[in-house]
């Protein structure tokens, strides 16, 4: 393990504070806290953050998640662990956390308007897009 680089919290607290405060947002979402765990968690995996793989394993085990399913979670599109709601859940998280090579197509937009609402799109964009954030952080400054 790395020795932290530069402790990014407390030199930029205010741009901070903005990260914190789109994740008390996202609290309130009615997507659900175990929905977006797994959507962090999954981004973690891709990008290899092990200070968020360990937070937001820790929190889906804390609130019930079985193990087979945290251990099929990578191999999601083929495990029968998740549902419809889910897979397109990660299909989508997948897609944009690899937008310089998906540009984010149709292909994997359409099916979450059959599970969500607009506004439930828009928090799971935000979810993403601020998970993606943290762990460009923490991996940056080796967190």
């Amino acid at each position: 393990m790395s020795t932290l680089r530069l402790s990014y919290w407390t030199l930029s607290p205010e741009a901070y504070q903005g990260l914190i405060a789109t994740k008390k947002a996202l609290e309130k979402s009615s997507l659900g806290k175990p929905l977006i765990d797994l959507v962090w968690l999954r981004m973690s995996q891709i990008n290899g953050c092990a200070f968020c793989l360990e937070m937001h394993a820790k929190a889906l085990r804390a609130g019930g998640m079985p193990e087979a399913r945290l251990d099929a979670l990578a191999g999601w599109r083929v495990s029968g662990h998740f549902t419809e709601r889910e897979r397109a859940v990660l299909a989508w998280t997948e897609s944009l956390t690899h937008v310089d090579r998906t540009h984010a197509p149709d292909e994997d937009y359409e099916p979450l308007k059959q599970h969500f609402s607009d506004a439930e799109i828009a928090d799971l964009c935000f979810a993403i897009a601020l998970m993606s954030a943290f762990n460009r952080l923490a991996i940056g400054m080796r967190q």
